[in-house]
């Protein structure tokens, strides 16, 4: 495995290479990342991760300066799982001057949900891929769907700027207990760790039921959000919504059903496709 810093260098090491596979991501890497780097493997001619604090997607008071950098050990995981290639520029290299241009998608999928409660999110998000996308010029990149709306907001934005890329998804990895695993998952304490499956739980009492065609939607978003106020949370959504657009959904729709909130400082989100 290599770890390059440079897109230069990052370049000429694909050169020789027709079908790079992309697992873009943040570091303070966990078991989902690399379920995602080792089913890269079979997908490409070599598998590329790359691992960038991305402070355009960060709001002013957000974790951005303390969001955990631990490229030593996300390197170690990384050989562990197999990867080919290791892209870990710095703010610099990625931003040599201000990202002014900037990638800005459509309104009604990326301002609801995440991009009501983080503005601007998905256009750090979406400027950054695409910056990545063109320095990699992967064939395939893979996203997990933990972050729904984000892969989702992705897949258009390669539909519509036509780029050569197949994304594929891989499943959300959960903890013993059912928490999505997360990198912010490290901010709870003990005693919040033990609680946090709650958020997931909530979101499987809403499938249940719809799968036993209660379709009472606002209904059963008022319970959930109820249910995790009274244990303290401070819920930003508990939604059904539809899996094609995430808008608000008619019984027989493909639905999704998606939850964020905060325990103590530690903002969680996760999702169930129904």
């Amino acid at each position: 495995m290599k770890v390059l810093h440079s897109s230069a260098e990052l370049r000429a090491e694909l050169s020789r290479y027709q079908r790079p596979a992309l697992v873009a991501t943040m570091g303070n890497l966990h078991e989902g990342h690399l379920a995602l780097v080792q089913q890269a493997k079979a997908l490409g001619d070599v598998n590329v991760a790359t691992i960038f604090v991305n402070r355009l997607q960060f709001l002013p008071h957000e974790d951005f300066s303390t969001y955990p950098r631990t490229l030593e050990s996300d390197c170690a995981k990384l050989h562990s799982a197999g990867c080919d290639l290791v892209f870990a520029p710095s703010e610099q290299e990625l931003y040599p001057t201000a990202q002014t241009y900037k990638i800005h998608p459509p309104a009604e999928l990326a301002d609801i949900l995440e991009g009501h409660f983080r503005p601007g999110f998905f256009v750090g998000v979406c400027t950054v891929v695409l910056k990545l996308f063109n320095i990699v010029q992967p064939r395939v990149a893979l996203f997990g769907k933990k972050d729904y709306q984000q892969q989702l907001i992705l897949r258009h934005m390669i539909a519509q700027m036509a780029l050569p890329i197949e994304l594929v998804t891989g499943d959300t990895r959960r903890a013993d207990d059912g928490l999505a695993l997360s990198s912010r998952n490290s901010y709870l304490s003990a005693t919040q760790r033990r609680q946090a499956v709650e958020l997931s739980q909530e979101l499987k009492r809403m499938v249940e039921a719809l799968r036993n065609a209660d379709y009472r939607f606002n209904e059963l978003e008022a319970q959930a959000m109820q249910s995790l106020l009274g244990h303290g949370w401070q819920p930003d959504y508990m939604t059904v919504r539809r899996r094609d657009n995430l808008q608000s959904p008619q019984p027989g729709d493909d639905l999704v059903v998606l939850g964020a909130a905060r325990l103590g400082n530690t903002r969680l989100i996760d999702n169930f496709e129904v």
